[in-house]
């Protein structure tokens, strides 16, 4: 049994990669599955719940899946909610896959997650910020990772006062707190920055906060791997030192960088929230799940609209949750004392 089928066989890990595809899916197609653009507002559509599906008139008669164009009434002074105003003459059929993956005939709109205080669809907004939230930890990684396991390497390998220089920055930079680095680093990027400029200087940020640890890792197995028959081999045959690291050094670790990416990657999404929620990530009106968590901030908004605080909270722990079930999972089918014959 090879380790793809060791993998599928463990329930938890085949659950995490399940929904970490429908996640990557859905914000790759989100432009296709709600009608609406993510800073698109409804007129007077503020602070929206969910919007409600009827399926019989008001005489009950079955005329399928509808909704009624709703706006916001008038604010209730002693408890701060707000009335709804939903008119009942002008029902608006709902279509699937027409175009998109639903959207409604008619003026009423149908706001599956409510929307913001902007009058913001915030199931279009969560998709869109996700790409964000989602790929950061994917480019991220794969950043720290490649640079982590060159240096690791690299340091390993030659040893001498090459180990020396490089493993002395390495414990320089793990003696600083991550999280504190992270912010003044962020915080000194300048204001006129676009979001797609802020987005890869974040990525830069976090990488380089994240690679230290594991060269660390990579040189002590370098160092090892170096000793074995195969490499010896490899040397006694004339093969370069920077072949010998490529070709036979460095793929040994695999494993290990399969497996710590897996588990690294939700670090690298929870950075860019944090980044975000306290403003030094990605900037409105462009969403991001660390942003859009920032109304978390407001009393009002948890006590009266908690479906702007929820969803987003949900998936970011949803995706913390998967990563960490298919890494799980990884290590457990990669370990070569868990092979079966």
């Amino acid at each position: 049994m090879n380790w793809q089928q060791r993998l599928w066989q463990n329930p938890l890990a085949r659950f995490g990669a399940i929904i970490l595809v429908l996640l990557y899916l859905a914000v790759c197609l989100a432009d296709w599955i709600t009608p609406f653009s993510p800073n698109q507002a409804a007129e007077n559509g503020a602070l929206l719940p969910p919007t409600q599906i009827y399926w019989r008139d008001r005489q009950g008669n079955f005329i399928g899946a509808h909704v009624y164009p709703t706006t916001q009434g008038a604010i209730d002074l002693e408890t701060g909610n707000r009335s709804l105003v939903i008119d009942f003459s002008q029902p608006s059929a709902i279509r699937i896959f027409h175009g998109r993956l639903y959207d409604t005939v008619g003026i009423g709109q149908l706001h599956l997650l409510g929307t913001d205080e902007q009058g913001r669809d915030q199931l279009t907004r969560l998709l869109h910020g996700g790409r964000i939230s989602l790929f950061v930890g994917i480019i991220g990684t794969g950043i720290s990772f490649t640079l982590g396991a060159i240096v690791g390497g690299i340091s390993g390998y030659f040893g001498g006062w090459l180990d020396q220089l490089l493993m002395r920055l390495v414990e320089v930079l793990m003696s600083i707190p991550s999280i504190y680095l992270l912010i003044g680093l962020a915080a000194i990027l300048p204001e006129r920055l676009s979001n797609s400029q802020r987005f890869l200087l974040i990525i830069g940020i976090i990488s380089f906060v994240q690679w230290a640890g594991l060269a660390r890792v990579i040189r002590g197995q370098v160092m090892s791997i170096k000793q074995e028959p195969f490499v010896l081999t490899a040397r006694s045959t004339g093969a370069s030192d920077w072949r010998i690291i490529w070709r036979h050094v460095l793929p040994q670790t695999a494993s290990y960088l399969i497996i710590s990416a897996t588990l690294a990657i939700p670090g690298f999404t929870i950075a860019e929230s944090v980044l975000s929620l306290i403003g030094l990530g990605i900037q409105p009106p462009d969403p991001s799940w660390g942003n859009m968590l920032s109304l978390a901030t407001n009393t009002s908004i948890i006590v009266l609209q908690p479906w702007l605080v929820w969803s987003p909270a949900l998936l970011l722990s949803l995706t913390v949750l998967c990563f960490n079930l298919l890494g799980d999972g990884l290590r457990d089918a990669l370990d070569p004392k868990s092979f079966r014959i």
